[in-house]
């Protein structure tokens, strides 16, 4: 377990502004389960707490730690923070300093205002805390020098809800497993959210716009990502969900609009005899609907929307996507008839590569997407190919209406 003692030492004996009221002996005069509602002001930080209290800021309280380690570090169970505003934190990623460093068990902290921090609040080591409906936002500085919104390091059964991050770097769970990120919404970040070696996490019904990347799982199984609006990760490695080596996740009902990849698949199902379903989406408006890194196979795809996508799937080297299961999908570029009148086409939707494996296959001729040039040069190819086109999927049962199809 992380200690707070020697930063302390350090980060306490630093002279108290003139300004800013001392807040940490009225913290200690408290009675182990006490609440503390301090008069309205402007307090001194950084802050220690090692007994369960309440603290209740009653939306005028703030905590300024004038530049100096994090505003307050929680070293116990069962404590309360909310309605407070905390600021000013140090500028050290050793040291996470953060608007609330948590390393105990159990604690609430919520409908918070953090600004001007590193990171918004660090969870070390820490199970069963809740984290609701904090408004957080880190220092004006570059994008990759920013800390975390909310970071979880061996981290488990966590809540994370319905909190509003402004221009922060990433939500990161670290090896950690059983949390619930929910209701959460995103903005002007790198990584709304992202999953290193951690397993079988909730995410739903988040709102994750104008981000770099939405959701990436590295190395993180049985996650399930359902029920989330992500949008706009338009840059050039912009991707709307992404998973390298995980295996067994379950991506359903998602709606992925306006990213440069929606959905980008590495050695993904890693593990052998296991599957990731990806189930009920919305992949609309993207430059590409789904990019494969390498042809693989273990992925079900089923009663996903495929609709405005400049390029639907693709993948890179010579590879196919036809080892994965695709079965029920609609298909805005279904070139087929529905005569019985089931919702079903009546062939098979295939995708095939033409001209466009060039520009797959050559970085560099990525660039020339799009261009008068290749889009003669592939329907000419449609037409009367020269060339032997290579099958990218099929689906033998596309759906010909929206509704039937997710």
């Amino acid at each position: 377990m992380y200690t707070f003692a020697l930063l302390w030492l350090l980060l306490g004996s630093h002279a108290l502004k003139a300004d800013l009221l001392p807040l940490q002996p009225l913290i200690d005069a408290a009675a182990i389960g006490a609440e503390l509602m301090p008069p309205a002001g402007r307090y001194q930080g950084p802050v220690m707490i090692e007994k369960k209290i309440t603290i209740d800021g009653r939306n005028g309280v703030t905590i300024d730690s004038a530049g100096q380690g994090s505003v307050i570090y929680l070293d116990s169970d069962g404590v309360v923070l909310r309605n407070l505003h905390l600021t000013g934190s140090g500028e050290s990623h050793n040291d996470i300093d953060a608007g609330v460093q948590v390393r105990g068990d159990f604690n609430v902290i919520k409908d918070n205002m953090i600004d001007d921090t590193l990171f918004g609040i660090d969870l070390g080591e820490s199970k069963f805390n809740i984290i609701r409906r904090n408004h957080i936002r880190s220092k004006d500085v570059e994008l990759g020098v920013r800390g975390d919104s909310i970071r979880l390091w061996y981290s488990f059964n966590n809540k994370i809800l319905d909190n509003t991050v402004r221009d922060s770097r990433d939500m990161v769970a670290w090896y950690s497993g059983d949390n619930i990120f929910r209701g959460n919404e995103i903005s002007g970040g790198r990584y709304s959210l992202h999953f290193m070696y951690s397993r079988s996490n909730l995410v739903e019904d988040n709102h994750f716009a104008r981000n770099s990347v939405g959701i990436f799982l590295m190395y993180s199984d049985g996650i399930t990502v359902r029920n989330n609006y992500i949008a706009n990760a338009s840059g050039a490695t912009g991707v709307g969900i992404g998973f390298k080596e995980t295996s067994g996740v379950t991506i359903e009902n998602n709606r992925i609009l306006y990213c440069a990849t929606a959905l980008y698949i590495d050695v993904s199902p890693y593990e052998p005899e296991t599957t990731n379903l990806i189930e009920g989406n919305l992949l609309a408006f993207n430059n590409i609907g789904i990019r494969f890194l390498n042809d693989w196979q273990g992925n079900h795809f089923h009663a996903n929307r495929f609709k405005g996508n400049i390029s639907q799937v693709i993948v890179s080297g010579a590879g196919s996507a036809n080892r994965n299961v695709w079965q029920g999908n609609y298909w805005d570029d279904y070139d087929g008839f529905d005569r019985d009148n089931n919702g079903v086409g009546d062939h098979p939707y295939e995708l095939y590569a033409y001209a466009d494996r060039f520009w797959m296959d050559v970085p560099g001729a990525q660039f020339f997407k799009g261009s008068p040039l290749l889009e003669v040069i592939d329907f000419l190819e449609k037409l009367v190919p020269f060339s032997e086109p290579k099958l990218i999927l099929r689906d033998d049962k596309p759906q010909l209406r929206q509704e039937t199809a997710g």
